[in-house]
């Protein structure tokens, strides 16, 4: 299981992470589109990987806006997991919106 973050890590890995942003107890950020195919290409890539790695974020999707939620339930709050998973939306959504 992974660790939960201490705040300090949190706002650490934050840095490499700029358009993430700590809310609720959880990162999040939202994704703009072209249209809303582009936003569902997202949405499906990403669940493709949350089912790989057996961690699934909130997703909410809004026409061309997708805003993804994400902490580790069992460790209680931010980890490790939650930054992949944040590196992997944001590579995808740079793939998207270069289709």
């Amino acid at each position: 299981m992974a660790e939960k973050f201490s705040e300090e890590q949190i706002q650490a890995e934050l840095t490499n992470s700029p358009e993430w942003s700590e809310v609720s107890g959880k990162i999040q950020r939202t994704f703009q589109f072209p249209d809303f195919r582009a936003s569902m290409a997202f949405v499906n890539g990403l669940a493709d990987y949350a089912e790989r790695a057996q961690h699934h974020p909130d997703i909410l999707i809004r026409y061309n806006k997708v805003t993804v939620s994400v902490n580790t339930h069992d460790a209680g709050g931010i980890t490790t997991k939650d930054f992949a998973l944040a590196q992997e939306a944001d590579k995808l959504s740079g793939a998207v919106a270069a289709a």
